[in-house]
């Protein structure tokens, strides 16, 4: 479907816009018109992509390096006879692969909930009458009437408004309804500046207009970010790409050593048949059978603590991503402010007064408040009565009915003690003139009593008061010639901090007035006040912005709100930016300068800012992309339309539970339960936690599978028999990991963990240290189960015995082992016995089982194990300890320089 070119219209005045869809505005499109004009751009709906079907997403779960491993593993099992051993296996495998199935089952729904937003219907003008139609039948060129409570159903342009105020939060991220104006603006005004054009799936909060079609379907600005969502890559995340490196590495050094030992022994004359039997041993030995289920319930672990944290993951490797965070990318309004405007400030009587307390409950106080202040309780007054809007209060909250800005009002008012019922009895209302957008003001008249005059409430725009006003009302109550200067350096001063302020003023006019005019606020009004009002930062975001800072994690704010009052709060929230004399914006990005720079330009500069303001929905995409193509782990925060493309691309995409849209959610890996900032700090903290406790349960598993390879190629070098049995090694690896490793889940965060910088996302999953580690612990155990193993086979004689104790020194120096495991830097004795319970607990049913294994008589025939005395119990005790006590030496001379270093 071709598209007219959209970025135009906003350009073009409305009748050249009506000449090029040769429509007449009063008659709208004939028959013959919209049947040509469907045929040739199709339905105004947005095309459904054919994404993955539910058997090719559970399919491409078993696509995974470490899968083909575990598959390869339960057919080379199910070849040696052990069906049971093999169907463990499988079922691992199995479990993982739905797991992971469920997890991501509802990410396909991204563009369906876009295509959901465009579901409504219309009032158009065709063939000279007004009708209701599906939006799905608009064309280009349709007229389309709009009233307040509408969804708007296509971008229109507009040329015909009265007092018309749109809410394009979703798509712009404005965080206040937007005033429309038909006049032609300039080529270059962005999406969010776009005063003569209404978008598909924002919403009327007030007023009406009548616009022309200018774009259906995929052409309208919701339909390219359906678009982009589509087209944004699908990125595995941080731990997954590693995971799928390590398993790579791990598939061929496996590989590799099954080929050396069946080699190493048929060169040596064994037979090859009995060769092939111990290069399957060494494969089996070698693979981490309960690495991907562990690796699962750590996460699913990590899943829970997350969800008590007001945090919901939709993909489990989310849990892991957030923790190698780099840079978080969030929205404002609602993310890191309240979402409610407040009054902060109020001018009036020469005096400024603060206003403290936040959002739409009326609690809180006016500095320097005093009833005697005639000034400053006629603009308290002037706000609450000049008002069309109310608060609804309840037990879930309170929910505005009305302007957000009016709303700010009403609260402050009550700080001063004035309430709406009471006042309006005193000085009921008698007329109105509405808000225009061509007047810039709202005035109401009330009646002040018998044979009293007429009392006028005046709210609007600075400019426009001063050009009415010619005196001031002070704090005493007289009035005094007006000083603009100085209410202007006042202006000045609050738009600094980024606040929007409005003008209030008040007249007399005769009793015998009972409708209000223009003309009678044309002049002669007081000027009595101003009133300086912002969403501000919530408290707990400047503590999580602080908090991610000591944990060298970089925080953008992206925003479509104007730059200045994005400037003043990035400088509240501690992002790192001061206001700069003469431009409060200096250390600002916008949209603008975006869409001038080249992609080069971009990725240097993005690093070093910190505030974004006036930004599309594909320059929040093309920032991300450029922050990540700097190597950086990049989580996107985001609630409205315009915000999908960019979460879905990001490395996490965090949508807000209560106030996000669907597109949102259904595009994030994560969703916060309670839309808070501080929320994510805690995530972050979570997913720091989930990784070190993977990189715990790797460091631990890897060292048995290490030595279980070595003896067997030891074995096969020497041409002795094999020390371990393949179905004994699958005993050793999937019991120990659930009984042993799986504890490690329940490890609590060391202390400090938010205070490191991020990983590095392009560093290995191990690094030299950890090598050294798991090929030192892999070495005690070749040394220890081949040396015991020898030792009992020339006591007794008794292959069964000797295996035997082999088995029982693997598990034992892995149980021991756990112990040291549970802290890379700190000794088990400083963390605590019982900080985690759990591995207290699985060391227990371990030995348990490893009693059964070796004396109870099913066992020994299904494993091959014996009874042995206690001699050898004490011999595997001793080696287990002496392996406990080489690894915390180990960990203690590793960690010496760094102790050293700090106490310097």
């Amino acid at each position: 479907m071709d598209c007219f070119s959209g970025k135009l219209w906003h350009h073009l005045p409305s009748k050249d816009v009506l000449e090029v869809f040769q429509v007449d505005p009063g008659k709208g499109l004939d028959t013959l018109q919209i049947k040509w004009r469907t045929d040739e751009f199709g339905p105004n709906a947005l095309t459904t992509r054919r994404g993955k079907t539910k058997l090719e997403r559970f399919l491409l779960q078993f696509h995974q390096p470490l899968v083909y491993i575990l598959v390869a593993a339960g057919i080379i099992t199910a070849a040696l006879g052990e069906v049971v051993d093999s169907a463990v296996i499988v079922g691992v495998v199995l479990v993982n692969a739905i797991v992971g199935y469920i997890q991501e089952a509802k990410a396909a729904g991204a563009l369906e909930a876009l295509a959901n937003s465009m579901i409504t219907e219309a009032v158009v003008i065709r063939s000279g009458s007004t009708r209701r139609v599906a939006a799905s039948e608009l064309v280009p060129g349709d007229i389309v009437v709009l009233r307040s409570g509408d969804k708007v159903p296509a971008d229109l342009r507009l040329f015909s408004i009265k007092d018309l105020r749109v809410d394009e939060s979703a798509l712009t991220g404005e965080s206040v309804p937007v005033g429309k104006a038909a006049d032609a603006l300039p080529q270059d005004a962005v999406l969010g500046d776009r005063r003569n054009m209404a978008y598909a799936s924002t919403l009327i909060t007030y007023g009406q207009a009548t616009g022309v079609v200018v774009s259906t379907g995929d052409c309208t600005e919701i339909g390219r970010i359906s678009t982009m969502v589509s087209e944004a890559d699908e990125l595995a995340t941080p731990l997954t790409r590693k995971i799928a490196s390590f398993s790579h590495i791990l598939l061929w050094a496996i590989l590799a050593l099954a080929a050396l030992t069946f080699t190493a022994g048929v060169l040596r004359g064994e037979k090859a048949a009995d060769m092939f039997m111990a290069a399957v041993a060494l494969a089996v030995g070698a693979i981490p059978e309960g690495l991907p289920a562990a690796v699962t319930v750590i996460l699913a672990m990590g899943v829970s603590r997350m969800a008590a944290r007001g945090a919901i993951i939709r993909k489990l490797p989310a849990v892991e991503t957030l923790g190698g965070a780099s840079v978080i990318c969030s929205d404002k309004t609602g993310t890191l402010t309240e979402n409610q405007m407040t009054v902060t400030a109020i001018f009036a009587g020469l005096a400024s007064h603060a206003v403290s307390g936040a959002g739409y409950q009326p609690e809180g106080d006016i500095e320097g408040f005093d009833e005697r202040n005639q000034a400053l309780r006629t603009t308290l007054l002037a706000g609450l009565l000049c008002n069309d809007t109310s608060i609804e209060y309840s037990e879930t909250g309170e929910k505005v009915v009305g302007d957000p800005t009016e709303a700010a009002l009403i609260v402050a008012a009550g700080k001063g003690g004035l309430r709406l019922d009471e006042q309006s009895r005193s000085l009921p209302r008698i007329d109105t003139l509405p808000f225009e957008s061509e007047h810039q003001y709202m005035a109401t008249l009330h009646d002040q009593g018998a044979s009293s005059p007429r009392l006028v409430f005046f709210k609007g725009s600075v400019e426009t008061v001063l050009d009415r006003a010619a005196m001031e009302l002070h704090a005493d109550g007289t009035l005094q010639p007006l000083d603009p200067d100085s209410i202007r350096a006042e202006v000045e001063r609050l738009g600094m901090d980024g606040m929007r302020v409005l003008a209030m003023a008040c007249k007399e006019l005769p009793a015998e007035i009972s409708s209000l005019a223009h003309e009678h606020v044309s002049s002669e009004l007081i000027f009595i006040g101003l009133t300086g009002m912002i969403d501000p930062p919530r408290p707990e975001a400047v503590q999580a912005v602080h908090a991610f800072h000591r944990a060298g994690v970089k925080v953008k704010m992206i925003t479509g709100d104007h730059a200045v009052t994005a400037a003043a709060i990035g400088v509240q929230l501690g992002l790192g930016i001061e206001t700069c004399p003469g431009s409060p914006t200096c250390q600002v990005m916008t949209g603008a300068d975006m869409s001038r720079i080249s992609d080069e330009e971009l990725v240097a500069k993005a690093a070093d800012t910190a505030v974004f303001a006036r930004v599309a929905p594909d320059q929040k995409l093309r920032l991300v992309m450029a922050l990540q193509s700097r190597g950086e782990v990049v989580a996107m925060t985001g609630d409205g339309v315009n915000d999908a493309p960019a979460l879905k691309q990001a490395d996490i995409g965090v949508a807000m539970g209560k106030g996000g849209t669907e597109a949102a959610k259904e595009a994030s890996d994560m969703i916060l339960t309670d839309d808070n900032f501080a929320t994510i700090e805690a995530a972050v903290e979570e997913g720091r936690g989930v990784y070190d406790n993977l990189l715990k349960f790797i460091v631990w598993t890897l060292p048995t599978n290490v030595g279980e390879g070595l003896v067997i190629l030891a074995a096969v070098l020497l041409g002795v028999a094999l020390p371990i049995l393949p179905v004994q090694i699958l005993w050793i690896n999937m019991t120990t990991a659930g009984c042993l490793g799986l504890m490690l889940a329940f490890e609590p965060k060391e202390p400090g963990i938010m205070n490191r910088d991020p990983r590095d996302p392009r560093l290995p999953i191990l690094d030299t240290e950890l090598y050294i580690r798991i090929l030192l612990v892999g070495g005690l155990l070749l040394v220890a189960a081949f040396g015991l193993y020898e030792w009992e086979l020339r006591t007794t004689g008794v292959q069964e015995q000797a295996r035997t104790v082999a088995v029982n020194v693997f598990v034992m120096v892995e149980a021991f082992y756990l112990f040291n495991s549970r802290s890379f830097t700190r000794s088990p004795f400083a963390l605590g016995l019982w900080t985690n319970p759990w591995v207290v607990g699985g060391f227990a049913i371990m030995v348990v089982l490893q009693l059964a294994f070796t004396y109870v008589p099913f066992m020994n025939v299904l494993f091959g194990s014996a009874p042995i005395g206690v001699l050898p119990w004490l011999k595997i005790i001793g080696v287990s300890i002496l392996a406990f006590i080489v690894i915390e030496v180990e960990k203690w001379l590793r960690n010496r320089p760094a102790k050293a270093a700090g106490h310097a």
